[in-house]
């Protein structure tokens, strides 16, 4: 069953930033693990990532380091910052509200009419 992205375009950096609360990342391994922990639901194309890890760097969310690879390719690390944590409970509460409400919607609703 195919997801509708627009689901997953709104919520896309708070994904981003649950993934680096586990571990400093680089690019590609974020897209990778993001694929790899939805089961290859969510599919993060490079040109919605960086500019996504940019603006998050930009506003002191995130901050970046640069680390030589085995092959001596250097890789560009992304660190969620003190700042990126608030924000990543901020979204997640956000998220639980939201799914909570969809949920009780789906479910028909609490009455409390005749409680």
């Amino acid at each position: 069953m195919a997801t509708d992205n627009k689901l997953f375009s709104g919520n896309t950096t708070m994904l981003v930033l649950k993934l680096l609360e586990a571990e400093d990342m680089y690019g590609y391994q974020i897209i990778e693990e993001l694929a790899k922990k939805s089961d290859d639901v969510f599919r993060l194309k490079t040109g919605t990532l960086y500019p996504l890890l940019h603006g998050l760097e930009n506003d002191g969310i995130v901050t970046s380091y640069d680390e030589h690879a085995d092959n001596q390719r250097v890789r560009k690390y992304y660190k969620l910052t003190s700042q990126g944590k608030n924000l990543l409970k901020k979204k997640q509460s956000e998220w639980k509200n939201y799914t909570d409400a969809v949920s009780r919607v789906m479910d028909g609703g609490v009455s409390h009419a005749f409680a």
